[in-house]
């Protein structure tokens, strides 16, 4: 493995962060309990908070200059990432002051499937959402059960896919079936993109989650769509997704950093002016432990980060940097909201302060999108062909 540690940021970069940092100190964690509408963001703030990100430059970051984006790397983003990660002004998962997601399987599209979907996107104007977890095919995705059978110029779609975010929303959905199952992942997964509304398509049971997201369940019962609307090649649907997770993962990562950072800067300040037995709890080793050892990972994983996301950007990062970074720093971010919590006591508890969202949120964070037992097997494989 090559080790190219990404030491410092060019200074652009460093500009970029400086710039979100304030942004999120001074416009966003004072919205902190005022901002939300459950996982939503109140209209008129959203509303404010997208005007500035155009403002501030920072309006579809991630969208490519030929589609009217700014086309910044994945370094780039995993530092506003990791600094809006800093806020739970903003919803857990969905946050679309910085403009509308696109998923990877949309560049893809071509012709017409290119006009009706990915342009549409990328002006605002369409929702998607990506279907490929099933009750019985998480973090297994060759165990899939979702079916596209051929049926002349025409595929059969049948299957339920479980815990959809942002389902209920969506105009179309990108969706992951087998078309082989005897194949699994290894070329029996093909990608389709199809309207919402397609006959067939029913939205069953919604879900509460700890975060107060609720993502869905989608019954897909002999839903037919022209084989024009499938996504590449019959067969290479599993890469198609996976290129979206694995930037997904570094994304997920970077928020966790900002996360960790906000968790240490609470825990700090709190343990420095609570005092107990005449003393700050800060001058106790069980406290200042603790609060050096979340520093310490905090480092190393800002380190990890920033490696995945430049290597990314150079077209030789690999899938088990983006597990990696997904694994430690998930568990990091978790591990410094528990720190937190436990550092402010009783108070923690309470709405009143963000440590009891934080927890929450990184909770989540360590299960969607590959649980760290899943990173831990991957991983496995790759450290045992590569050190044995």
């Amino acid at each position: 493995m090559k080790v190219n540690v990404q030491v410092e940021l060019p200074d652009e970069l460093t500009m970029l962060q400086d710039m979100v940092r304030r942004f999120v100190d001074e416009e966003l964690i004072p919205l902190e309990g005022k901002s939300l509408d459950g996982q939503k963001l109140k209209p008129d703030i959203e509303a404010r908070l997208t005007g500035r990100c155009k403002e501030l430059g920072l309006y579809q970051i991630d969208v490519p200059e030929d589609l009217g984006g700014q086309g910044l790397g994945v370094l780039g983003r995993s530092i506003v990432w990791s600094e809006l990660g800093r806020t739970v002004a903003l919803p857990t998962r969905v946050v679309r002051i910085l403009g509308p997601e696109i998923r990877a399987p949309l560049y893809a599209l071509t012709g017409e499937m290119r006009e009706r979907y990915l342009l549409p996107t990328a002006r605002g104007e369409r929702e998607s959402c990506f279907a490929q977890t099933e009750p019985d095919a998480g973090s297994d995705p060759g165990a899939m059960r979702t079916t596209a059978v051929r049926d002349g110029d025409h595929y059969v779609i049948n299957g339920v896919k479980r815990f959809i975010t942002g389902a209920d929303g969506a105009d179309f959905v990108i969706l992951m079936a087998a078309t082989d199952r005897s194949k699994g992942s290894r070329g029996g997964i093909s990608c389709f993109v199809f309207d919402m509304d397609t006959p067939g398509v029913r939205l069953s049971t919604c879900y509460q989650t700890i975060t107060g997201e609720t993502p869905w369940e989608i019954v897909f019962d002999n839903v037919r769509v022209h084989n024009s609307h499938l996504v590449g090649e019959e067969g290479k649907g599993f890469s198609l997704g996976q290129k979206w997770l694995g930037a997904g993962r570094i994304k997920q990562a970077a928020r966790a950093l900002g996360a960790t950072r906000r968790c240490l800067e609470l825990a700090t300040a709190y343990a420095k002016q609570r005092v107990t037995f005449g003393q700050p709890i800060a001058s106790r080793q069980a406290i200042s432990f603790r609060l050096v050892d979340t520093y310490v990972a905090l480092e190393a994983a800002t380190l990890l980060v920033h490696r995945a996301a430049a290597r990314h950007d150079r077209g030789d990062g690999d899938r088990n940097e983006a597990y990696m970074v997904k694994l430690f720093c998930t568990e990091m971010a978790w591990q410094a909201a528990d720190m937190c919590l436990q550092v402010h006591g009783g108070i923690g508890l309470t709405t009143d302060l963000p440590v009891e969202r934080l927890w929450r949120d990184q909770r989540s964070h360590m299960i969607t999108e590959g649980t760290p037992e899943i990173m831990r097997m991957a991983l496995a494989r790759h450290v045992l062909n590569t050190f044995g």
